[in-house]
Formats: C-alpha cells, structure tokens, sequence
C-alpha cells in the first residue's frame, strides 16, 4: 500500500510539473503575441497649415514581425510536448527553447528612428493601395489610436517619439517565460508523464510475449477469423467457430 501511494503521489506530482510548464509556455507565447499588437512607436508629420499634423502609430507587429510568427510556433511547440514522450518530447523542449531564444534576440535588438519611418511609410502604402483618399491626409490621432494617413506626406519634416510603456520588454519576459520551459521540458522530459495509452491499438499475442508481457488466458493459441474464412465455411455447411 506504501509503494502504491507513494506511486501515486508522485504521478499526480508530474501532472501537476508539466501543467505548471504548459501554462507557463502559453502564457509567455501570449505575452509576446499582445506587446506585438500594441503601439511601440509614433511618428509625427509637420505639414502645412490648415492641416494638423499626421500622427502614425507603429506597433510591435510593424517592426519585429519574426517575434509573433515565433511565438505561434511555441505554441505549436507546447502541443507537440504533450503529444509526444522521451527523446521526441526532449527534442520537442530543445526547440522550444530556441524559439524563445529566437523571440529574445528579435525584440532586444536596436530599434532605429529610420527603421520605424520606414515601418509606419510601409503601413501607409498598404492603407493607400486599400483605398485611403488624400482627404485623409492630415488626420490626427488621439491618446495614441492608431492612424497611418499621414505617413505617405513626403518632403515634409517628422520625428519619432517611443512609447512610454516598454513593450518590448514585456515580450523579452515572455520570451524568457518560453526558454525556461523548454529547458525544463528538455531536463525533465523522461520523468514528465505522458498522454494516456488506453486508446492505443493492441499489441498482437505474440509481440506481447516476445515483450514478455503477459497474455490474457483467453487470448493463448486463437486468432480471429476473417469474414471470407467464414463465408466459405458456411458455403461448405460446415461450422466456422
């Protein structure tokens, strides 16, 4: 009874190991894929009067577009970590890390002024070539929305201003929240507990004996017969069992 407890105890250990690990792997995943949605920078056109000045946001998407197609792929790498155990589920971790790895580098390297005009004059044309008019050309924005009409005013002079809240530094947490999972799904991989095999096919009576494992009384020495053995015995009125 003492073994069978402590079996238990350190079965629902594990579950609890590799939920705490998936959740952890999303939420990092979902930290990235929300500062890449949010505004990491602005730039403003001074045009002449009677228009107002152009305000372009550029948001994290714009400028570091590798970071969120990374984290979809730790996401799907969190999948592949349930679906899969020993060497598959390590190497599975392994990846995962590098994705993390990947999302890091991505967000903490130097975000030039020239590199965010060119992001927010490339969100312009896309708006232009979608339909937006000149009479937008000019429109401000407030508390930060999101306007892109402004950007296409070449010849006129504009400054970048970043924003206050570090985005870029919540997606470097959640990108580290990714490696420190996939380094422990690497380190625990062969004690991490694995998908259910009660749906899985049965192995054949003599794999299982050669496996050693024991055969049940009423499986010794039968084998199913298929249905044309069973027709043929019946067209010959003989018994098929």
């Amino acid at each position: 009874m003492a073994a069978g407890g402590s079996a238990a105890r350190a079965g629902h250990s594990g579950r609890r190991e590799l939920a705490f690990l998936i959740l952890l792997g999303a939420a990092g995943a979902g930290l990235v894929l929300l500062a890449a949605r949010q505004s990491w920078a602005h730039v403003e056109t001074t045009v002449p009067k009677p228009l107002p000045p152009s305000v372009t946001t550029v948001t994290g998407q714009s400028l570091v577009p590798v970071a969120a197609a990374l984290a979809l792929a730790a996401l799907a790498g969190l999948a592949a970590v349930l679906a899969t155990r020993r060497t598959l589920r390590r190497a599975a971790g392994v990846v995962l890390a590098g994705l993390g790895a990947g999302i890091a580098v991505a967000v903490s390297t130097g975000i030039s002024a020239a590199a965010v005009r060119a992001a927010a004059a490339a969100g312009a044309g896309a708006q232009t070539g979608s339909g937006v008019t000149g009479s937008d050309i000019g429109n401000t924005t407030g508390g930060g929305a999101s306007q892109a009409a402004g950007t296409g005013v070449s010849g006129f002079p504009s400054h970048v201003i970043f924003a206050a809240f570090p985005w870029r530094g919540v997606a470097f947490l959640g990108a580290l929240a990714i490696v420190g999972v996939g380094a422990g799904v690497a380190w625990r991989a062969l004690e991490l507990p694995v998908m259910s095999s009660r749906y899985d096919a049965p192995a054949p009576a003599s794999v299982a004996s050669a496996s050693g494992a024991p055969v049940p009384a009423g499986d010794r020495g039968t084998r199913r017969p298929d249905t044309a053995a069973i027709w043929e015995s019946l067209s010959r009125d003989e018994d098929p069992t």
